[in-house]
């Protein structure tokens, strides 16, 4: 048995395998009917249609996984450098380098991240897209270069020797024997991992020449899983018994295949089953010389017939069939001769919490976190769409509470098409919430409509204090918290505030920040639209009279250097829906970096002084301004 350090280093290596392909699969299965409909012996032959096919597998798909392999290690400008460097393994071999492709994508990703780590800090101010775009370009062309004379061949050489290995296996009929390490993998929840990372490179290898592989059918057979859910329907006990046949609907025209791992933890010695199963539907894909033409993603009995080439069916079929009854009987005899399972009626229960727990570990994700254990949490992120003004403001309130509390917890602010998969929790607006979850799905999130929302923020440090048990040491905690150092001073001057201004619309009122910003040279004209598009996203006020207008991330490159300014309505602007979302100090923000953290740390900390806001909203020399906010 491996232990809990390698299960996971396995784990963590089958799912950066996994998450290379299964955002790809649409294209899979796009190539996979195209090749189905139109090749001389598909279901419609056309040979100007079917022209797409070699192409597509040749260049398509390798790139689409290097481009996808370089974001998750490196982000976007990992998946640029990543498909650069595909390009060179696709052009240095004849064949379809899906492995190449796997291999220096993530090694693109990690090249650009560490490139980005070496010289964060170091870029002078207005250099920072320069600095960017050469570096993608440059390092692209090393590793392009490195993948057409090294990477390539040498993925060819490997391949050659697993195509050499499988055709052993299949000469000696032994390719069933597989089903002995797949269906105890799929358990641990690998099965991602060894259908897309390990049976998909080497099934489209052999569907390109053949037509079809046998490959695509190895881990993705429904029919394993479908028999032992029916042997519980018959022979199973208490839940297990009258949950089995929604689960069985489920893994077998729904394709999780996932819902019957419980069933299997529940009673180990159930796994025998699957692998006859497994065994059993191979031998007879072996038997009838039948495949897919592309993967079965999910494994539903629909996404395989899909996938099933034209003449192909009854093999197919059988083998679902075959590896159903086989499954259903060992599991059928293994149940009748066992007198009960360990936990009685609470075993698929132990046994569901246990799968969540493998499943987590399996994703990279802390269970504690899952759980709502608020002692595991080691980063906070408070995020917006662009990352500059609201979450900036939210994380440094935040962050000043959290340091307060003694806690060590990191917290900083991003966009949130940045979020990395390390948060432990994401606090952002309820509109951009479900954007949230889709870019850090494994973190608690919680929503709000106010970034400064001081109870929240109370309360959230609270519950924290309360689930470690006391406070961390102080100085460490300023040590992980401290907001990253800037790339230069922000100086706010007198020429940077406008006090007394007369009420007038929001848009107005942006328009006149953005107005500012272009006439100090901090941007070019372009931006201002931004700053509208920005406000119709999601509204920038922040709550305490302070709106906080700034652009998007698109509109970031007409940034000509960081700035602010600072707009003073004394009788207020109605900013947002509820009357009481009144702005007197609307802040326009333009931010290359971090530079502007400075004045939004003390704005932030002037909350804490009613005194001082009330001055800020009020006072008529801008050397009140300057006093307060720090310069």
């Amino acid at each position: 048995m491996l232990s809990s350090k390698s299960k996971v280093g396995v784990q963590n290596f089958g799912r950066l395998l996994s998450n290379m392909v299964m955002p790809n699969i649409g294209a899979f299965i796009a190539w996979g009917l195209i090749t189905a409909l139109f090749i001389p012996t598909g279901w419609i032959p056309n040979e100007t249609l079917a022209s797409m096919v070699g192409p597509m597998i040749k260049f398509m798909l390798p790139l689409l996984i290097g481009y996808t392999g370089g974001k998750v290690v490196g982000g976007e400008r990992g998946a640029v450098v990543g498909a650069i460097a595909t390009m060179g393994v696709i052009v240095g071999t004849d064949i379809p380098m899906f492995m190449g492709a796997m291999i220096v994508g993530p090694l693109s990703g990690l090249a650009i991240k560490k490139f980005d780590a070496a010289i964060h800090g170091k870029v002078k101010s207005g250099f920072e897209m320069l600095v960017n775009n050469f570096s993608s370009g440059i390092l692209g062309m090393i590793l392009a270069i490195i993948a057409y004379l090294v990477i390539g061949p040498a993925v060819k050489l490997l391949s050659s020797g697993l195509a050499a290995g499988v055709d052993v296996l299949v000469e000696n009929n032994l390719l069933p024997l597989t089903s002995i390490f797949v269906e105890p993998a799929k358990i641990l929840f690998l099965n991602n991992a060894i259908n897309h990372g390990i049976f998909t490179p080497l099934g489209i290898a052999q569907s390109e020449s053949l037509g079809q592989s046998i490959f695509f059918l190895i881990e993705a057979n429904p029919g394993p899983g479908l028999g032992l859910l029916l042997a519980y329907m018959f022979f199973g006990k208490g839940s297990a018994k009258e949950s089995a046949p929604g689960a069985a609907i489920i893994h077998f025209f729904g394709g999780i295949h996932e819902i019957y791992f419980p069933y299997v933890l529940m009673n180990p010695r159930l796994i025998l089953a699957v692998i006859a199963g497994g065994a059993t539907g191979v031998f007879t894909l072996t038997m009838f010389n039948a495949g897919l033409i592309s993967p079965a993603s999910p494994g539903s009995i629909f996404a395989v017939l899909a996938m099933t080439p034209k003449g192909a069916y009854v093999g197919i079929l059988i083998s679902v069939a075959a590896a159903a009854t086989v499954s259903f009987l060992v599991a059928s005899v293994l149940m009748k001769t066992q007198k009960s399972v360990a936990g009685g009626e609470d075993a698929l229960e132990k046994a569901a919490n246990e799968m969540k727990d493998m499943k987590a570990g399996s994703k990279g994700q802390a269970t504690a976190a899952l759980k709502g254990d608020l002692s595991a949490v080691k980063k906070i992120i408070v995020a917006c769409d662009a990352g500059m003004g609201s979450s900036a403001m939210g994380a440094s309130l935040l962050r000043k509470k959290v340091q307060a509390a003694g806690l060590d917890i990191e917290v900083i602010n991003t966009a949130i098409n940045d979020l990395p998969g390390d948060v432990d929790i994401v606090v952002t607006h309820k509109d951009l919430t479900d954007r949230a979850r889709k870019h850090a799905a494994q973190a608690e999130h919680i929503s709000l409509t106010n970034f400064l929302d001081n109870a929240m923020y109370d309360g959230l440090v609270a519950k924290i204090k309360s689930a470690v048990g006391g406070a961390a040491a102080p100085a460490a905690a300023e040590a992980v918290t401290a907001p990253a150092e800037s790339k230069g001073p922000l100086v706010l001057t007198e020429k940077n505030i406008y006090l007394g201004l007369k009420p007038t619309t929001k848009e107005d009122a942006i328009k006149f920040a953005g107005e500012q910003l272009v006439a100090l040279n901090y941007v070019e004209d372009g931006y201002k639209q931004g700053m509208f598009d920005r406000e119709k996203l999601v509204s920038t006020y922040l709550g305490e009279s302070i709106a906080v207008p700034h652009g998007t991330i698109e509109t970031k490159k007409y940034v000509k250097q960081t700035g602010i300014v600072f707009c003073q309505y004394p009788e207020g602007i109605q900013w947002g829906e509820d009357e009481d979302d009144v702005a007197v100090m609307v802040i326009g923000i333009a931010a290359q970096g971090d530079e502007h953290i400075q004045v939004i740390t003390a704005i932030t900390n002037a909350l804490d002084d009613e005194d001082a806001i009330e001055c800020l909203k009020t006072t008529t020399n801008a050397a009140d301004v300057l006093r307060i906010l720090g310069n």
